[in-house]
């Protein structure tokens, strides 16, 4: 009982906070039985159906569906990305409580429960984020893997072999579910060297991270015949460059130059890089089998490869300038409307003939499309009011830079991994593709991570307590029996001596006493002593 009163006083108030969020997503499962649609989402569900990896993007999430498959159910589907999401924000309550709690005097339990509940809210009650867990996307899974990942890595300083595998494991599967894990992995691998968790745990990272990618790429090699994650990894840098991208500059050659966008007409309410993806000029209509072209990828990466080492200065403001819309105050319709009205939850409900293809053989009659009122009006202007704004995110941001700074003799101690995380998710989209506004959600756990690791402090080093001190000093028996000197007995074949020598004895009587009145002394002291 005294345990479970200590438990309930640390944790109290985020069980609290934990139970408020598991009832908003009951409300939003509710209002919303079917799940909720986006434009890879069919795609996603191709490769559960067919079980074979898609050429466009890692299949990670399609594997997913196809373990949850045999339930039949959407229901199951959503379920379970919820409460990955619920998972998401208990591992972020339990790094920042152990990393505070270690700093705080025992009587102020309380202290480290409140300050990591407060760092996990905007994790566990961002409306756009519990949104995303409704849509058959990958970043809910996504999200949950790597923050698993970095769980294990950061759980101690020094780890073990065996959780070196785990987080490898973790990490790689990240990776095949969002392509973007892979320079995420790098950025753990960098930080767990700062951290010297040891070169064991580091080997076997790497060894069991490997691992699921040859698996994979093996497994693709059957499928497409190339030995790769996909086949169209650079189309989305290219993707990238046509904002910038100056054909009298760069000069490509005439097989290249049919992705040049000069002169083409552009949409301001598009966003360059979708226009040259999937418009209807895109360059990539020119070829048979269009970006699915074996010499479309590398076509694609050729012209970005030329724009970005002509045009340094300009792919380094794109993005600059990506970057900064992730702490914007308001959306805008950013890559395009219909893009951004996806991640709203919908007055209606409807299903397209392309989606109902994939989603009847998957979910059988949980598929129907069905909003229930009023639970969906509440969910609706839920939304409209709590979610992470972006300066909100800025300020968490500037918290964590801060904490790594104060750290920078200890190469930013335990706040460098997450801020590193929550920097590189923001920054590797706006490099490599395009921003978006969902690639922000998966930085926010990890923002909220640094910013609370900031508020910890080093524990002091346990100082023994010092011996007790007997205000009586004992005094060895041997020590007790050698201070006692008895009075030496007459021998028996002693010489005869006359008076007056040197040798009488009664010539001597006063020194003779005063030499037992000193032994007297002495030894007194020592019998109180020993009865003491």
């Amino acid at each position: 009982m005294r345990g479970g009163g200590r438990f309930l006083l640390a944790h109290t108030l985020f069980l609290i906070v934990l139970g408020g969020s598991i009832a908003v997503r009951r409300i939003v499962m509710t209002g919303y039985p079917s799940p909720l649609w986006f434009g890879d989402s069919p795609t996603y569900l191709d490769g559960a159906l067919k079980f074979e990896p898609a050429q466009l993007r890692p299949s990670g999430y399609s594997v997913f569906l196809w373990l949850l498959k045999p339930f039949h159910s959407f229901s199951v589907v959503l379920t379970v990305q919820h409460a990955l999401g619920v998972l998401t924000g208990v591992m972020v309550y339990a790094l920042v409580w152990r990393g505070i709690r270690a700093g705080w005097p025992r009587w102020w339990l309380w202290v480290p429960g409140v300050i990591a509940t407060l760092v996990t809210v905007p994790v566990l009650y961002d409306a756009y984020q519990i949104e995303l867990e409704h849509l058959l996307m990958s970043d809910g899974l996504f999200t949950f893997l790597l923050v698993a990942g970095i769980t294990v890595v950061m759980w101690r300083r020094r780890m073990s072999w065996w959780m070196g595998a785990l987080a490898g494991l973790l990490l790689a599967f990240s990776a095949l579910v969002r392509s973007i894990g892979l320079p995420l992995l790098l950025v753990v691998l960098l930080c767990m060297l700062f951290r010297r968790s040891g070169w064991r745990a580091i080997v076997a990272t790497v060894v069991t991270a490997a691992i699921p990618f040859v698996l994979y790429m093996s497994w693709f090699q059957d499928v497409h015949g190339k030995f790769a994650l996909t086949t169209t990894d650079k189309v989305w840098l290219y993707g990238r460059t046509v904002d910038f991208a100056d054909c009298s500059i760069i000069k490509p050659r005439p097989e290249v130059a049919i992705f040049c966008r000069d002169g083409l007409p552009r949409d301001p309410a598009v966003a360059p890089a979708f226009q040259a993806l999937w418009g209807w000029n895109s360059g990539f209509k020119q070829l048979p089998d269009k970006m699915y072209n074996p010499d479309a990828n590398k076509l694609a990466g050729e012209f970005a490869m030329a724009a970005i080492t002509k045009q340094p200065g300009d792919y380094v403001a794109v993005i600059w300038r990506d970057t900064m819309r992730s702490f914007e105050w308001d959306r805008t319709y950013y890559p395009t409307r219909g893009t951004v009205e996806q991640y709203e939850f919908p007055v209606g409900a409807s299903l397209t003939t392309w989606q109902a293809l994939y989603a009847y053989p998957y979910g059988g009659e949980t598929t129907d499309p069905r909003v229930v009122e009023p639970q969906a009006k509440w969910v609706r202007d839920y939304q409209d009011h709590y979610f992470v704004r972006g300066p909100y995110l800025g300020a968490l941001m500037a918290i964590g830079l801060l904490g790594v700074l104060a750290r920078v003799r200890r190469v930013g101690g335990d706040v460098l991994l997450p801020f590193g995380a929550s920097l590189a998710l923001l920054v590797v989209p706006a490099a490599t593709a395009d921003f978006d506004y969902r690639y922000i959600l998966p930085a926010i756990p990890f923002a909220a991570l640094a910013a609370g690791l900031t508020l910890a402090r080093r524990p002091r080093p346990a100082v023994a307590p010092p011996e007790p001190v007997s205000l009586v000093k004992p005094v060895s028996l041997v020590k007790r029996v050698s201070l006692i000197k008895p009075k030496p007995e007459p021998q028996e074949d002693a010489p005869l001596v006359t008076p007056g020598t040197d040798a009488d004895p009664e010539a001597d009587d006063g020194a003779d006493d005063e030499t037992d009145e000193d032994e007297r002394a002495d030894a007194e002291p020592s019998k109180q002593n020993a009865e003491a």
